[in-house]
């Protein structure tokens, strides 16, 4: 009987370590499913993932080719793109409630602003979006708690923004030169609540990018408009009427 009850419990780990190695060996395909199924959904707009290459053993690795399109009624192809993505995760906390990514470093990233500076914008609508999202969350979980799916939820030490531009279509202007985003690093997102959901953590990540790319738009004015004007010298009318839309716009301010 003892000699049974061993062999039980022999098959029963080896059935569980075998369910964890799928799990960890699917990890890749794992995060680009969930990024293209719950990024439209907290965003309202078409997310794509190119690939995700993680460490089953490591937790390091890159996602590649992430596109974040414009809500309806913006002209220009994407919000965001990102070539390569550094990650890093803690490896054990991929079967735990919280996952622990200790670093996502981005580098050169293209970001696209369409719209007005003082009025909606592509970026400020996808962050609506996302804020309109987490508030539909949180709704049901208080409304139904006994029916509410649990949710995984992210903590994330360590971001980086490094060597981005910021592509420029201006209201009352069109297209303008584009101009640096300054680095950005936030760090020990989700630390305090021991974890925030996928909703929170991207507008955690949002609402600071989009502060910044404002405040990069306006500190480079100056530079946006004399390069227009340089450009409408000895040009068609459409380039000198935006070398004044952009002066007039920024006096504005």
């Amino acid at each position: 009987m003892k000699k049974i009850i061993i062999r039980i419990s022999l098959v029963v780990v080896c059935l569980v370590v075998v369910a964890l190695a799928v799990v960890f060996f699917s990890l890749n395909s794992i995060v680009k499913k969930g990024v293209e199924t719950v990024g439209p959904q907290l965003t309202k707009v078409e997310v794509k993932l190119g690939s995700a290459e993680i460490s089953p053993f490591s937790g390091s690795g890159r996602l590649s080719k992430l596109f974040v399109g414009n809500p309806e009624g913006y002209k220009t192809p994407s919000a965001f793109q990102m070539g390569s993505i550094k990650v890093a995760v803690k490896i054990g906390s991929v079967m735990s409630d919280v996952i622990v990514v200790n670093e996502v470093n981005i580098q050169a990233p293209v970001i696209t602003f369409e719209g007005g500076l003082t009025g909606e914008n592509n970026l400020s609508k996808i962050l609506d979006n996302l804020n309109a999202s987490s508030a539909t969350q949180e709704k049901q979980k208080t409304e139904a708690p006994a029916t509410a799916k649990k949710e995984k939820k992210f903590i994330v030490k360590k971001l980086v923004f490094e060597g981005g531009i910021i592509n420029l279509s201006l209201k009352g202007v069109g297209s303008a030169p584009p101009v640096p985003l300054p680095p950005l690093n936030l760090t020990d997102i989700g630390t305090a609540q021991n974890g925030v959901t996928a909703a929170e953590l991207t507008q955690a990540i949002m609402k600071p990018l989009v502060a910044e790319v404002l405040t990069a738009v306006v500190q480079n004015a100056g530079t946006i408009g004399k390069e227009l004007q340089n450009m409408s010298k000895g040009g068609t009318d459409q380039l000198k009427g935006a070398a004044k839309g952009i002066t007039d716009l920024f006096k504005k301010k």
